[in-house]
């Protein structure tokens, strides 16, 4: 898992070179999985319960499982989530990064700076002998501290050898609630946060969750392990939503 986590991590690091006005989402995601693929490894998203592409790739309101299409041309001004699983020999690693697409305005800077720190502070909560929930209760406190509000249709979940395990992991909960964490446990932690109402939609193409209100949402997710030393992030890399 540390090496399929880190084709992700490198993987995203990629995409924040090629980020900029004027490309289409397509494209972006056949750089995406030709990179996974030189590594001699496998795009976990591609044919997953029938997903069309290698990343799920989600423009300002989308909130998550964006079709890429030569037809998305990214512009100045919007935030793209891109989604990317990596499979390499029997294991899997998930990670998400928001981008902004040149300059983006204050309100979507601190959207993103929100979201990413919550995730780190659940990040924190995902230690031996604590509950499931007090991740999810630590990162709904603090989005909702700042005035934004917590996806509640969609979680994070366990990862493994299969991309998608149990337990779910909500991002809003109570604390000390949920079965109590163990070493050696792998998870994807991963808030979804909106600027406006929690409420989501799914559009017709059967994929693309979008707000119900059209505003902003970011996400930001890593694979974390829970060791005894406290939590490793498997996905770790060098990127932060500002820049």
């Amino acid at each position: 898992m540390r090496i399929s986590s880190k084709i992700v991590a490198e993987t995203l690091e990629m995409v924040s070179t090629l980020i900029r006005p004027g490309i289409s989402t397509a494209w972006l995601d056949e750089q995406i999985e030709a990179h996974i693929v030189k590594q001699g490894a496998v795009p976990a998203f591609k044919g997953l319960y029938g997903f069309p592409a290698s990343a799920c790739i989600s423009i300002d309101e989308e909130v998550v499982h964006g079709i890429p299409s030569p037809e998305r041309i990214l512009e100045e001004g919007q935030i793209v989530s891109v989604d990317i699983g990596v499979k390499l020999n029997g294991y899997y690693g998930d990670a998400a990064f928001t981008y902004a697409v040149g300059n983006i305005s204050e309100e979507k800077k601190r959207l993103m700076q929100v979201t990413w720190e919550a995730l780190h502070k659940g990040i924190e909560m995902a230690t031996v002998e604590n509950r499931l929930q007090d991740i999810s209760a630590t990162i709904q406190n603090y989005v909702e501290s700042h005035g934004y509000t917590v996806v509640r249709e969609l979680v994070g979940h366990g990862v493994g050898r299969e991309l998608h395990e149990d337990p779910q992991v909500p991002n809003f909960g109570t604390f000390g609630k949920g079965p109590r964490l163990k070493a050696g446990m792998t998870l994807a932690i991963e808030p979804m946060v909106n600027m406006g109402t929690a409420n989501v939609v799914t559009l017709a193409d059967g994929w693309t969750v979008v707000t119900q209100d059209r505003k902003p949402s970011a996400h930001y997710e890593h694979t974390v392990a829970i060791l005894d030393g406290g939590p490793e992030i498997l996905t770790k890399h060098s990127l932060n939503p500002l820049g």
